[in-house]
């Protein structure tokens, strides 16, 4: 007769086996007891972290402000002197442009000199005072000069009108590294404004060329020109 297990205390019965495959029940997620958050609707990426300090983002920086403001990071707020292109490079880039219009237009000027003529009377009356000599222009002289003074003409409409009011900066002022932008917008100021300004340059030639010296002093290194079209210098 084989052995019996002794039957559990107080005469209960076993009890029964786990249903549902025979497995048991997973275990309570830890950290809190909360179930994993749903994943994200709407493409699968999670929705940005909200913004730091305060709740609004960072204001981003750039090289200039743009219209009622000076200097990046506080409207109305000056910039610095140093800021503005100094007057002696200035002086240097205006060298530069006048460099091309001086070589046309003396050529020019040399063709004529060139090709002068001269043409002698005699006089036949009863005084015998002899010959008469003139010299003048011949006419392939004339047209040299005309040609040429219309050629510089073009150049420093292109320089200073097209090329300076589209870009901000000549021929000169490239190779200088500044431009002359506005400063209400910090833009160039094309090409019938560009034009203007270089009119507006005799204001700075008529009161001995003071105008012209006014940036050794100025705050914003500005000329009288300047200062009538609201333009200021600055470096690339």
């Amino acid at each position: 007769m084989t052995d019996q297990p002794p039957p559990p205390p107080g005469n209960l019965p076993p009890p029964p086996p786990p249903q549902g495959g025979g497995y048991p029940p997973p275990p309570p997620p830890q950290g809190g007891g909360y179930p994993p958050p749903p994943p994200p609707q709407g493409g699968g990426y999670p929705p940005p972290p909200p913004p730091q300090g305060g709740g609004y983002p960072p204001p981003q920086s750039f090289g200039y402000a743009g219209a009622g403001s000076d200097v990046p990071g506080g409207p109305g707020a000056p910039l610095p002197k140093e800021s503005y292109t100094p007057w002696f490079t200035r002086v240097l880039a205006w060298l530069i442009d006048y460099v091309p219009f001086l070589i046309v237009v003396g050529i020019g000027y040399g063709i004529e000199a060139a090709t002068q003529e001269t043409v002698c009377v005699t006089d036949t009356s009863e005084y015998q005072m002899g010959d008469f000599c003139a010299t003048g222009n011949s006419t392939l002289g004339v047209a040299a000069l005309v040609i040429a003074n219309l050629i510089g003409l073009a150049y420093v409409l292109w320089n200073y009108g097209y090329r300076q009011g589209t870009t901000g900066s000549s021929i000169g002022k490239s190779i200088m590294k500044f431009k002359v932008v506005s400063e209400k917008t910090w833009q160039p100021i094309g090409f019938g404004l560009s034009v203007v300004r270089q009119i507006a340059h005799f204001v700075d030639a008529i009161i001995c060329y003071i105008g012209y010296l006014f940036p050794l002093w100025d705050a914003k290194r500005q000329t009288l020109a300047d200062k009538i079209m609201t333009t200021v210098c600055v470096p690339l």
